[in-house]
């Protein structure tokens, strides 16, 4: 093999198709993230409704590996979004600036992740039932 086939070889693999075809990948992967966040999901709860394991789930989060697209469906689907849903703002520019409520969910579904017990989890749960029924009972009145 000569000197100029070696350089040839991994400026091909690297060209600028594939570094495109990798920021798809990446952007992909981060709605498939943000959305299973705004769900409240861990990775491994991910991982287990797509039928895969969490380094899989992860590495299709992190745009390592490529998304099927059989795979790409059955993640919507597990999502409740459209496949085009994890091509949303590809354009470039991310115009997606959140209002403070959705900054609020997101932090409340981050710590709601977090807590240390099942027990924990369904009593957050039950105080937000009953501070929107108390909410909903003062609008009757």
């Amino acid at each position: 093999m000569t000197t100029t086939t070696m350089m040839a070889k991994p400026a091909a693999q690297s060209g600028p198709g594939r570094s495109r075809a990798q920021d798809i990948d990446r952007h992909v992967g981060a709605r498939m993230r943000e959305r299973r966040i705004m769900l409240g999901l861990t990775q491994q709860q991910m991982a287990e409704l797509i039928g895969v394991t969490y380094q899989q789930a992860h590495k299709y989060e992190k745009g390592i590996n490529r998304i099927a697209a059989g795979r790409l469906y059955t993640i919507a689907h597990a999502l409740g979004v459209d496949v085009s849903y994890f091509f949303e703002g590809m354009d470039g520019e991310r115009n997606f600036k959140p209002t403070p409520q959705q900054r609020m969910l997101l932090e409340l579904a981050r710590n709601f992740i977090s807590l240390p017990s099942r027990r924990h989890q369904e009593a957050l749960c039950s105080l937000a039932r009953a501070l929107a029924n108390a909410e909903d009972a003062g609008d009757a009145s």
